[in-house]
């Protein structure tokens, strides 16, 4: 059996797709081979899911690009609704605004004082729909302006270095370096504090209705018989109520989102209306 995962080998997507596909295969004396088809934001990998065989052996690990990108792109030979079954949710882990040691915000209201102060000459870095959104999202609700600066590889280096002053990032990407104290994080971008950092506030502490989560999932082609979606469904709960999967997703500042099929298609729907809104509102195209 096939897991596509639609980004590179070692990012958050990556890492979750391996968690659950080795719990996977334990459970059902099954293997399952995590297969990397990046490109397009997602779109690359997602296309292949969708013109594969409905028999439940090629399977998508679903990411927050499922939902950005239906708005963002204009002509893709896919609807994702349409034409993914979802099969169950896995994690949700926030985002965190994370700043270069060189600015001199401590807080987001300061760092709200100082974009003011400086229009458009506060480098905003990217490497994902999401990160773009998320930074998007604060500008649109926080009323300043940024330069969003786009990566294909990772921004660490010049965040750390000064180069680009402001990254919204996964949590796993950047928790090392902000316990290290060499990012300074301001905010997590989930309604509530993060168990991995209970100490850095969650942005809607100062800009209220400000939400926005990485989250990871498993879908098939459209048509996958319901017994082979439900059955996923069942063992994939069965992995997320393990300790030992617990921890590992914790580590990565994670928690599990166990959900029904319905449940997991009906939030890919909120979210997919919920980025649209602010693609539409802020005219973001795809670097």
């Amino acid at each position: 059996m096939r897991i596509i995962v639609a980004f590179p080998a070692g990012n958050a997507t990556d890492i979750v797709a391996r968690l659950i596909g080795q719990r996977l295969s334990e459970q059902l004396g099954q293997s399952f081979v995590i297969e990397n088809r990046p490109g397009a934001e997602g779109n690359i990998g997602t296309e292949v899911v969708v013109r594969a065989p409905s028999d439940g052996y090629t399977l998508l690990l679903i990411a927050p690009s499922a939902a950005t990108n239906a708005t963002l792109y204009d002509n893709l030979n896919f609807n994702f609704i349409r034409d993914i079954a979802p099969a169950a949710g896995i994690a949700r882990a926030p985002y965190v605004m994370a700043l270069s040691p060189s600015v001199p915000a401590k807080t987001v209201p300061e760092f709200i004082a100082y974009a003011r102060a400086n229009p458009g000459k506060i480098n905003m870095a990217g490497n994902g729909s999401l990160s773009l959104m998320c930074g998007e999202l604060f500008m649109m609700m926080a009323g300043v302006t940024m330069v969003h600066v786009p990566y294909r590889a990772s921004f660490l280096p010049d965040l750390l270095g000064g180069q680009v002053q402001v990254a919204f990032g996964p949590i796993s990407q950047l928790i090392a370096d902000i316990r290290a104290d060499k990012l300074r994080a301001l905010a997590v971008t989930t309604t509530t504090r993060s168990p991995a950092l209970l100490d850095i506030p969650a942005m809607a502490e100062f800009i209220p209705g400000y939400e926005a989560s990485g989250w990871y999932g498993i879908g098939a082609p459209k048509s996958t018989p319901a017994k082979i979606i439900d059955k996923l469904n069942n063992e994939i709960d069965v992995a997320l109520a393990e300790p030992k999967v617990k921890a590992q997703l914790a580590d990565m500042g994670a928690v599990p989102m166990a959900m029904t099929p319905a449940e997991f298609g009906r939030f890919i729907a909120v979210e997919t209306e919920k980025w649209g809104k602010v693609v539409r509102a802020t005219n973001i195209k795809p670097e």
